[in-house]
């Protein structure tokens, strides 16, 4: 049976990785490329979703709009960094899709690469000039994303390009009571000693020290101590 994700046949090609077809199609016509389905998706959006870089590649030299939000805010960047398409991610930034395009819960591709662990693709965004200290309708950054899933190596990346430890999000929490939170101990003695104060209380007048179980808190209160 043939794959439908869409109501326009040229986004089903380029979901589907049918090349010649698509080729076709889109060079028969070049509106095609640009035109919007049901989920206001063009091809370009579609090839993202599924990884086709060589769709991707071609839609965007035949001037695909490379920054068009669908329905939900996300543009072609938020897919392909969401999905772990570093290649695409490539391609996209090289036609200079915006980086810091927030999609309808305010977050930017970092957000999702933070989040996912995707290591490759947000030094790729922090290299040509993502915000590390983005902020969602949550007032999430993408470290408190990084920090709360312990992702060690990206939340190491995000303080080297200057992420904030200290930010608070929509209940005061910061990185640090995230990782506290979720036991991500490695995370939490990363973020003490890069400057994350053990002492900012949240929204329930809670501090990191206070959420941290185990010895998770002694640690933390020695490396801070010295």
């Amino acid at each position: 049976m043939e794959v439908s994700v869409s109501n326009l046949e040229v986004c089903n090609l380029a979901y589907t990785g049918k090349f010649e077809e698509l080729k076709k199609c889109v060079l028969s016509d070049r509106a095609q490329a640009s035109r919007t389905d049901q989920d206001h998706r063009t091809a370009l959006h579609w090839a993202c979703s599924a990884g086709h870089a060589n769709i991707v590649q071609f839609l965007l030299d035949v001037g695909a709009e490379v920054d068009l939000k669908d329905d939900a805010s996300w543009t072609p960047l938020h897919i392909a960094a969401s999905a772990g398409r570093e290649e695409i991610v490539r391609s996209l930034i090289s036609k200079g899709a915006q980086l810091n395009s927030v999609n309808q819960n305010g977050c930017t591709p970092l957000h999702y690469a933070a989040s996912k662990n995707q290591y490759e693709i947000a030094l790729l965004l922090l290299e040509n000039g993502a915000d590390p200290n983005a902020t969602d309708k949550l007032e999430s950054t993408p470290l408190h994303r990084a920090s709360a899933k312990g992702n060690y190596r990206l939340i190491q990346l995000l303080l080297k390009q200057s992420a904030s430890t200290n930010i608070q999000d929509s209940e005061g929490n910061t990185a640090l009571h995230l990782a506290c939170d979720e036991e991500r101990v490695e995370a939490a003695k990363l973020l003490v000693e890069h400057g994350a104060s053990i002492y900012i209380e949240n929204k329930e007048e809670k501090t990191p020290l206070q959420i941290a179980k185990g010895g998770l808190g002694a640690l933390l209160r020695r490396i801070v101590e010295g």
